[in-house]
């Protein structure tokens, strides 16, 4: 679980929080690069909002935004 203190985080802020990218110029390489789904579903969009009760699976690692 990833637990986030306001009303939601972007998709880049989550990836650095857990260690797949450092900048948000590696960005657009990983969503090309790695599998990434939100709720079950294909995801390439750079600024996408995750919110608490969120699923996201990176690379078959499951995570849950709390």
């Amino acid at each position: 679980m990833v637990k986030i203190k306001s009303e939601y985080i972007k998709l880049s802020q989550f990836l650095k929080y857990i260690g797949i990218i450092e900048t948000g110029g590696q960005l657009k390489q990983i969503l090309s690069e790695v599998n990434i789904t939100v709720n079950g579903e294909k995801e390439n969009r750079k600024g996408r909002k995750l919110y608490p009760g969120d699923e996201i699976v990176v690379d078959g690692k499951r995570f849950e935004i709390e």
